[in-house]
């Protein structure tokens, strides 16, 4: 297995594996399930862990300041972002 290097044509799948990764599934899993993002769940701990994780790495990726690397991470929680599990 080779490790890719993170970059703007890879960032979505990365942050995806990595929020399935959360949630303890892969993408197979994903493709698998009819309707993966209310099917698995993750909590808001796991949120605030992934929130961590993928605003720097957007600013990194993007160059973006903090506030437009928050809003890109908004776009893709409302897009791709899994259902919220309340304990």
């Amino acid at each position: 297995m080779t490790i890719q290097r993170i970059n703007r044509k890879n960032i979505i799948s990365h942050l995806l594996e990595f929020q399935l990764a959360l949630a303890g599934k892969k993408i197979t899993d994903m493709m698998d399930a009819h309707n993966w993002r209310f099917e698995f769940t993750i909590t808001n701990d796991q949120l605030g862990q992934f929130r961590n994780y993928s605003v720097p790495l957007l600013k990194k990726i993007f160059r973006f300041n903090k506030i437009k690397a928050e809003e890109t991470f908004e776009w893709f929680w409302k897009n791709f972002g899994l259902r919220i599990k309340n304990l």
